[in-house]
């Protein structure tokens, strides 16, 4: 998915002392559905553990990302769905 950090939450670490990045991706596509194009935006909580939270933490807000990762419920009493990211790589332009 190509999106920009929209907001970039402090950088935490885990009582481990592993690092973990928190922020929010805004993504705005046209897609096709039923053989008609349609505009799609979404923002969605993202996360990044580890090394790839300092790669997060690098591009600060504004940056444009292409993200890979998986969906999981925020907490088990909060059922929101969160992006664990798994890749990220930051893109030129919009």
């Amino acid at each position: 998915m190509i999106a920009q950090v929209a907001e970039l939450l402090p950088l935490r670490r885990t009582p481990a002392g592993t690092p973990v990045a928190g922020c929010l991706l805004v993504h705005e596509s046209k897609q096709s559905e039923a053989g008609l194009e349609r505009t799609v935006a979404v923002e969605l909580q993202a996360v990044a553990v580890g090394d790839l939270a300092m790669v997060l933490i690098s591009g600060g807000p504004g940056a444009n990302v292409s993200v890979t990762g998986f969906l999981a419920a925020k907490s088990l009493r909060s059922r929101a769905p969160v992006l664990h990211l798994n890749k990220i790589e930051f893109v030129e332009g919009n």
